[in-house]
């Protein structure tokens, strides 16, 4: 049998971490999943997943990630149920997550805190899928597609305002 979900999606809300009374830390979150298919509208559903981490993962998830955070998980899917106060049964689908990969730099993470939070990328990329969903241009909207890709380049390039230069000679290339 096979049971194993990888997901990409932002934090709808901090981590909440918690200690067990025998002292095992465990932290819940929901991901907030975008579907890849658009209604009449052009708007893009998301479904939002609930899911449980544990122990030492569990610490270091909620010391670097907050609300919105841009992260994927390995994990698998659990379910459970419980008679809450009422004496109904309630029945719990959870993800238990084994991996997490932060898949956004600090610096963006930052920066989207500055902005007010999640900015959806609105331009116009000729129908092709959007690989970026950050204007870091300031929150101003540039409908020119060459714009918007040169703006997308600059923002990927992880040496960009380092001032260091790179010198690599045809030695150190593996080709």
């Amino acid at each position: 049998m096979i049971n194993r979900v990888v997901l990409v999606g932002r934090l709808t809300r901090d981590p909440e971490l918690r200690t067990t009374g025998s002292g095992i830390s465990v932290a819940t979150f929901t991901l907030a999943v975008d579907r890849q298919f658009t209604n009449s509208q052009g708007e893009r559903g998301a479904d939002f997943i609930s899911c449980v981490i544990w122990r030492k993962a569990a610490e270091n998830f909620c010391n670097f990630t907050s609300k919105g955070s841009l992260v994927g998980i390995d994990g698998r899917i659990q379910t459970r149920s419980y008679d809450n106060k009422d004496g109904q049964r309630v029945y719990v689908t959870e993800v238990i997550v084994d991996n997490f990969s932060l898949l956004e730099s600090r610096k963006d993470r930052e920066a989207r805190g500055q902005n007010g939070g999640y900015t959806p990328n609105t331009g116009n990329n000729n129908g092709a899928p959007s690989t970026n969903n950050f204007q870091n241009n300031g929150g101003s909207q540039n409908n020119n597609p060459q714009n918007n890709n040169n703006q997308q380049h600059k923002a990927q390039d992880p040496f960009a305002g380092s001032g260091d230069t790179i010198d690599i000679s045809d030695d150190d290339l593996p080709f």
